[in-house]
């Protein structure tokens, strides 16, 4: 009963939410939790971390079937090289793993595979499978799934600095040249729009070092769900949330609708 009861909440969500001309294009996801999901249950971390993974898989799926366009996921920060090595392994192995279990049915399903961050600081292994991911799924034309690899909002901002700051130093650009669509062609997310919506699970307020230049004016949605726990119906509650929302960008209400109406 109490399963078909799921089921038919889902499909009532589902409803609500297809079809509508104002879901977001990019949405991006803190996921937390995964720790504190495993410890609640007396297991080791790396099993919050395994059944995250599962919240991934539904949470990808979901939102192709809805046609959002990208889909960022907070999957690896720099920061958490300094967890204990053990934990830092096993995630390594993890990721390894599930690209390697996936990479198949992403294809199949026209899902196109990028990362922003420094991969370059992965494990060999780590770094040619997902090399590999992106290079099979670099012409599919579906949802794009981004994955954050040891990636800092603080140091991407160093990165684009420090090269327009070389570019003007060999005079390829000049200072009065620099504005934001400069800059930000300079991030990471160089080739990607900024996030509509960012979700954070388990409860915390804050970004985290996260996309710091491309949310300035993202919709934050914040649940107490820890991420092993996060699937279809909590993502659907994000954007039913979502739509409620006046994006106004600084503008006031009357402006915004006489924008939409032309």
């Amino acid at each position: 009963m109490e399963m078909a009861k799921g089921t038919q909440k889902l499909a009532e969500l589902e409803k609500l939410i297809a079809g509508s001309a104002k879901l977001p294009n990019h949405i991006a996801i803190i996921m937390d939790g995964n720790g504190r999901w495993a410890k609640k249950r007396g297991l080791p971390r790396v099993a919050g971390h395994n059944e995250g993974i599962k919240s991934v898989r539904a949470v990808v799926e979901a939102a192709g079937d809805l046609g959002i366009k990208i889909l960022t996921l907070y999957t690896f920060s720099k920061e958490n090289w300094f967890r204990p090595k053990q934990e830092v392994s096993a995630l390594m192995k993890l990721l390894i793993s599930t690209l390697r279990r996936e990479i198949d049915e992403l294809s199949e399903k026209n899902v196109q595979l990028k990362a922003i961050g420094n991969i370059e600081e992965l494990p060999e292994a780590a770094y040619q499978e997902l090399f590999q991911g992106i290079e099979r799924t670099k012409h599919n034309t579906g949802l794009v799934l981004n994955l954050a690899l040891s990636y800092s909002g603080r140091q991407e901002l160093v990165d684009a600095v420090r090269e327009i700051a070389q570019k003007v130093k060999a005079g390829i650009l000049q200072p009065e040249e620099i504005g934001e669509k400069v800059f930000a062609a300079h991030l990471h997310t160089y080739d990607l729009p900024d996030p509509d919506l960012l979700i954070r699970t388990s409860g915390e307020s804050r970004i985290s070092n996260f996309m710091l230049w491309q949310i300035a004016y993202t919709e934050i949605y914040v649940t107490k769900t820890l991420w092993p726990d996060f699937r279809k119906d909590e993502l659907y509650e994000a954007l039913l949330n979502y739509l409620t929302r006046e994006r106004r960008f600084g503008r006031v209400s009357e402006q915004v609708v006489q924008n939409a109406t032309g």
